[in-house]
């Protein structure tokens, strides 16, 4: 069975949407399990509750110890300025024992994002997110052009070659197109057919 872990981190719900369509495409795959978690929040609660910070999400607390645990990880983040958010930064910098004792190299590694705008750093926050990665050694997967939602012209979209992504708009009113949700089925599928065939060798 190969284990593939969803980790995301999500402020108001767009990351959480794509996190469990990234789920579903897993799941098409035969002798694959996969899990849903989170990176733990760092706002102060009251602080986050006046944002808007949407709290009461399903999806449990990962720790940095259960990564090696798994055969892919496929992380998700909203974009902070063409970056990842600080959350998720502050959850990969207490990996540095898995980065000593190389318990990630060889796994493969996936990223997808959201931003307010078209243009607000998607791919920027994707391929820095591969520098950490990297440093784990970790078999970077991302969305070949085989997904043909890549291509689509029709309506405004996220999705790139580096990995699915949502826009959410400046108001953060706009949730994931059917469109956007579907590249995130395809890259969920895509990285666990990957994780099975080196898990394989």
């Amino acid at each position: 069975m190969t284990k593939i872990l969803v980790l995301y981190y999500s402020m108001y719900g767009h990351i959480e949407r794509m996190a469990d369509a990234i789920a579903e495409g897993v799941r098409m795959e035969e002798s694959t399990e996969v899990l849903v978690k989170r990176v733990p929040e760092i706002i102060p609660e009251d602080r986050a509750r006046i944002m808007g910070v949407k709290l009461d999400q399903k999806a449990g607390i990962a720790t940095t110890e259960e990564l090696a645990n798994y055969d892919a990880i496929i992380f998700g983040t909203p974009t902070r300025f063409g970056n990842m958010a600080a959350q998720m930064r502050n959850f990969l910098d207490q990996t540095g024992k898995l980065w000593m004792d190389g318990s990630l190299i060889g796994k493969v590694g996936s990223v997808f994002t959201s931003s307010a705008t078209q243009h607000g750093g998607q791919e920027t926050t994707v391929t820095s997110f591969h520098s950490t990665l990297l440093h784990h050694g970790m078999v970077i997967v991302g969305v070949p052009y085989s997904c043909t939602g890549l291509t689509v012209m029709t309506e405004i979209t996220g999705g790139s070659p580096y990995g699915s992504s949502t826009l959410s708009g400046a108001d953060g009113k706009r949730m994931p197109s059917e469109n956007e949700l579907e590249i995130a089925r395809f890259q969920g599928r895509h990285v666990a057919q990957i994780a099975k065939r080196l898990k394989a060798k």
